[in-house]
This record gives C-alpha cells, structure tokens and sequence, in this order.
C-alpha cells in the first residue's frame, strides 16, 4: 500500500513507524527539514519537504499512486485542504485528516464532508478519542487500561498483577477451571518491559501487566477477581480546562450524583470553559498549588485526572494530588520516556495522546477486513478485531487446525453477536469476528490471516 502521511510529528512519526514496518510505501510531508531528515533517517520512509495541501508537494509525494493520504499537521485547516486537493487532482481512494477544532465537527456541519463538498473518508478528533478513551478508564476502576472491541460486547482491560492477585503462579489453563463461567482470556503480558502473547501454559507473576480480552458484562467480576476492584468515582477534579479537559467535563455532567472541578491557570481559558459547562466548578490558578488543591477537594476526590499542555505539570500535580490523599491520578503524558515513571512515582494511570490517536487511524488503514485495532505498550503489541471471509485462509478451519503463528494470541470468537471463549476447537466461518493480541513481530500475519482474496498471497 502507498501512504502520503503529512504531519511528521509525534503523530505522524508513529503512523509512519508502523506503517513501514509492515513493508508499506511510506512518503512524509512536512515544512520542518529537520523533522523530515529525522523521520527519514531513523524510519524506512521517504520524505518531501514542502506544504501538505500543495498540489505540487503532493504531486512529488507520489499521490497520483497513493492509495491513502493521513493528514495529520498541527493545522486543522492544512489537513481539510490536503485531503480536498488529493481527492480533486489525483482521485486518492482513502483520505483521513486529524480535526482538533470542535467547530468543524458539531452535527449540524455533517454535509461539509461529503463527496461534493469536502471528500473527507474519516475525521480523527483527538480531543474526542483522549477524552472518551479517559472516561472508559473511569467506568471500569481498577484498570489501568480499557477499550471496547466488537461494538462493546468485549473490552479490553488492562489489570496490574499484584502479591495479592489470587491467581498468580497459576497456569493460564487452570484459571479457565477455576473460573468456568468467566469468559475472560489473558492475551497479553508485560514483564520486566517485555511485551508477549502467552502460551497456556504460562503463569502470571506479581508486578506484571496483564491484558484480558472480557465478556463486557464480566468486567466487574474480573476485577473482583483478581482483587482490586474500585467503587466509580464521583468526585473528580480535572487540572487544565482546555479541549480535553473540558470535554471530558461536559462528559462528566451527564452523570448521575457526579461532583466535577477544573482548575486552570489561564483566566481567559477558565471564563471561557467555565461558560460552556452547567454544573462544574471553575478554580483559576496554578495546578500545582497546594493549596488551591485542597481548596478544589483534592484530598478527598475519588479522582484527579491532570490533563494540561505540559508534561511535568501533569506528572508534578498528579504527584502532590496523591500526596494530599485522591484516592486515583491520571496524567496525560506525550514524552514516551516519562511515561516510563508510572510505577515509580504511583501514578495510577498514564494517557498516551499519540498512542490513541495513532489507534484510531491505524484502524483505517489495514489490508484486509481489519475492523478495529488499539496499539500499548509504545506500539510494542495490538489488540486487533478482525473479520474472517470465505476468502480468508483460515475460513473453515478450527483455531487449533488454524496454524496461528508464534506471537498471536486469540481472545476471543463473536459470532452473531455471540461470545465465545476456549474456542480452540470450534470450526471458523465466514463472518465472524476474531479478537488478537498481536506481538508487533507477528502483524504481516494478521493481515494476511484476514485477507479478502487469494490474490494477495
């Protein structure tokens, strides 16, 4: 596949990334040599300086060939244009473009985006998907992680493993009796920074991270399970009212009995934010304040989510917010090295930015019938929902028949809206949905596990 990405930041340098990886033909564009020139350097891309909405820089970028331009500069505007001029002068089939500016995305603009006026195939709001990706976490306390796959009959849930776990040294097999009625599978672990798709007959360890794959109304059970399960938060305090930040709070709103605060320095951001909410109360100052903390109730929140421009404010304030007694912390952290400090300074939970937004699109951009895809761990391993055809190799065959290479595990089978664990012997037919969990190593395996024709092999 031939990818034009504009935008070689944090976001298109992880689009990049892993589209190259997987031997696709990837062109960045972007103004900025020196991010050109380290993108190319460091990636098996190619790269063009120039603007991303210039017919002639997109011409140089090879879009007369491409199958699929990613718009991601910092630029709503560039980004719309690009994808406009790609579909105008050169038919591009596939054009997705990162939209920040909620102005372009109320509902009573929907017809902007059509084929007659502006051919944009698919709109990725990071704001949106940060915040909704924030506020699933809060709706599953006790994970560190959770996402939705199959229209929400399973979830993805991120579990801590702690010397408490009750089922720690225990082979993944005999968790299964254990809890027969559990339809939960372990698909993933991290151990000691090393990301791997476990066999059966592994066991889980105390300070492991491990990821299961849920029936979505087992998830509280799970939870229970292993021993940490947490009442809903009602109480949170949001530190910096921006897009996030505020979105999240409209969210908020919407709940039942929940008492939200912002706290944020910028007073012409606070006006602003504090107008467009109903039932939130506004402080204005710096989050790091001590004292404006406890004025905000922070000793006493159920959460403290702090989700400012800045790095070490975030990590700084969610620092001190647990200090003074919240009860959870999240930080919204872009620098991959500090995210690394999770465990160290206690932070309960890490937001990745890029790694969602990175997800989102990664969703659109798979060969095969790929119909959602969600990238941990620094792209290190996906979750990946895919849908089998007549066509696909594995169509007709049972998953132990299926030849399922090394660094794949299969969490679960959904079929007619049906969950279905310990499928090792069940038959695989055409329309059902397979969700993996993919070591980064394995990933040309999915795609061709889930192709559309013979022709690709």
């Amino acid at each position: 596949m031939r990818v034009i990405i504009c935008g070689a930041g944090r976001v298109g340098y992880g689009i990049a990334a892993r589209l190259s990886s997987e031997k696709n033909m990837v062109t960045v564009v972007d103004v900025n040599p020196e991010l050109v020139r380290r993108i190319t350097n460091e990636l098996d891309v190619r790269g063009v300086i120039g603007h991303g909405a210039h017919p002639d820089v997109l011409e140089r970028a090879g879009a007369r060939d491409a199958d699929m331009i990613v718009a991601v500069t910092y630029s709503d505007e560039v980004n719309m244009i690009a994808c406009q001029v790609a579909h105008s002068l050169f038919d591009v089939p596939t054009k997705v473009a990162r939209v920040r500016s909620q102005d372009y995305l109320k509902s009573e603009w929907n017809d902007l985006y059509s084929r007659k006026n502006m051919p944009i195939d698919i709109i990725i709001s990071p704001e949106v998907e940060i915040g909704k990706s924030i506020l699933r976490r809060l709706n599953t306390p006790g994970a560190f992680e959770s996402v939705p796959f199959a229209d929400g009959l399973v979830r993805l849930l991120g579990v801590d493993i702690t010397e408490e776990c009750p089922i720690i040294n225990t082979q993944i097999l005999q968790i299964d009796e254990l809890f027969p009625d559990l339809n939960a599978v372990i698909v993933g672990i991290v151990r000691d920074n090393h990301v791997f798709a476990p066999s059966r007959n592994d066991a889980l360890e105390p300070g492991d991270k491990a990821y299961f794959i849920v029936k979505h109304e087992h998830s509280a059970r799970l939870l229970e399970i292993i021993g940490d399960p947490e009442d809903r938060a009602r109480q949170v305090v949001i530190i910096g009212g921006g897009k996030i930040g505020a979105y999240v709070a409209r969210e908020l709103e919407r709940v039942k009995n929940m008492r939200v605060r912002i706290i944020e320095s910028n007073k012409e951001q606070a006006e602003a934010v504090a107008e467009s909410l109903k039932r939130t109360i506004m402080l204005c100052g710096d989050g790091l304040d001590a004292e404006l903390h406890q004025e905000a109730g922070v000793p006493y929140a159920d959460s403290v989510l702090c989700l400012t421009n800045d790095d070490k404010t975030n990590i700084l304030s969610a620092v001190l917010a647990k200090k003074l007694g919240a009860k959870h912390t999240g930080s919204l952290i872009n620098e991959l090295s500090m995210q690394a400090l999770r465990s160290e300074l206690n932070l309960d939970m890490i937001i990745d930015p890029r790694a969602t937004t990175v997800s989102s699109i990664l969703r659109h951009a798979r060969r095969g019938r790929i119909v959602d895809v969600f990238a941990i761990e620094n792209d290190k391993a996906e979750v990946i929902e895919g849908e089998i055809l007549e066509t696909s190799p594995i169509a007709g065959k049972t998953i132990s028949d299926a030849a399922i290479p090394k660094g794949i595990t299969v969490g679960v089978l959904i079929r007619d809206n049906v969950v279905m664990c310990n499928i090792d012997d069940v038959t695989l037919k055409p329309h059902d949905h397979l969700v993996l969990f993919v070591e980064e190593s394995a990933l040309s395996h999915v795609e061709r596990l889930f192709r559309v024709s013979m022709d690709f092999f």
